[in-house]
């Protein structure tokens, strides 16, 4: 059974960290100043603010940044400032064990695939695949943090992640089958094949999403997860949507999926809103969940943090 973090309540110290690409700081104050008004403490990583290029700092930095949060007993949740490139640059820079004997919340999606994985694979602990720093906004769907604070807040189990009014879950391979949950954005999980972080998903539950992907680029990735046996021993697949990824050669995002995954034979939904879209279901990485592909269920059947 995979480590559930102390669960985050009302006055509890969030810590902000940048791991990937810069944040803009007068962005990244408008989104604190929402948090604060929510009732949290915020306290900042030494490099939140910082620019190398298209990453915030050195590698060095942002894990440093990262386990000054994780060894700080003030701070309850890590909240990555934002994705975009570089967060698998820090990896070699983290003590796993410290992290494992100092489990917290960590939440985030997009090039923080790989962090979260990484921290279930090599920690054995629950994260979250939610929001960041730039979601808390005004303008923000309720759905999204009601999503967000039934996963970090509660204990409830079990529940199921249910996708916004209107937006069903649809299923493709019938099936049900129960297991921890594994994966992330598309890219990001196809980038760590080939070394030491690649993601286990042998008796996993594989979820994958995108943005911005041709239709064909989706084909590439997922035809390079199939030839690396990332499907072989999987118990089934959970894709969500592609925001904003144009149709290739007449073929869209659907129809790659339908035409690829749905002959692998394993039990398949699609259409779970998590990541990039406009809703944002939270998704616990290295949960136990149930997925029912007969009736379009996802069940989470444990809690994903335990009482402080």
């Amino acid at each position: 059974m995979a480590i559930q973090p102390p669960l985050l309540q009302a006055g509890d110290t969030i810590g902000i960290v940048t791991l990937g690409s810069p944040i803009d700081e007068r962005t990244a104050k408008e989104r604190i100043i929402t948090l604060e008004s929510m009732g949290f403490n915020v306290v900042l990583g030494e490099h939140t603010f910082s620019q190398n290029g298209f990453l915030a700092g050195s590698n060095e930095e942002r894990a440093e940044d990262f386990m000054g949060m994780i060894r700080n007993e003030e701070v309850k949740m890590i909240l990555p400032s934002r994705g975009g490139v570089g967060v698998a640059g820090i990896l070699p820079y983290l003590d796993f064990e410290v992290i494992q004997n100092n489990p917290k919340i960590v939440t985030g999606y997009s090039d923080i695939t790989v962090l979260i994985n990484a921290l279930y694979e090599f920690s054995n602990l629950i994260t979250f695949h939610s929001l960041m720093l730039i979601d808390f906004r005004v303008s923000t769907p309720a759905y999204n943090f009601n999503q967000f604070y039934t996963a970090v807040s509660t204990t409830q189990a079990p529940r199921t992640i249910d996708n916004p009014p209107g937006l069903p879950l649809v299923s493709l391979v019938e099936g049900n089958v129960t297991g921890p949950l594994v994966g992330g954005n598309l890219t990001s999980f196809a980038g760590l094949l080939g070394t030491e972080y690649e993601v286990s998903t042998s008796g996993k539950i594989i979820f994958l999403e995108e943005t911005n992907e041709p239709s064909n680029t989706v084909y590439r990735y997922l035809k390079q997860l199939e030839m690396a046996g990332k499907f072989d021993d999987c118990l089934g697949i959970v894709m969500g949507e592609c925001t904003g990824c144009p149709v290739s050669y007449g073929v869209s995002y659907n129809e790659v999926v339908e035409d690829f995954l749905a002959p692998i034979g394993k039990p398949l939904i699609t259409g779970l809103a998590s990541g990039h879209g406009l809703f944002k279901a939270a998704v616990p990485i290295g949960a136990e969940i149930n997925l029912n592909a007969d009736d379009g269920v996802l069940t989470i059947l444990e809690s994903n943090v335990s009482l402080p």
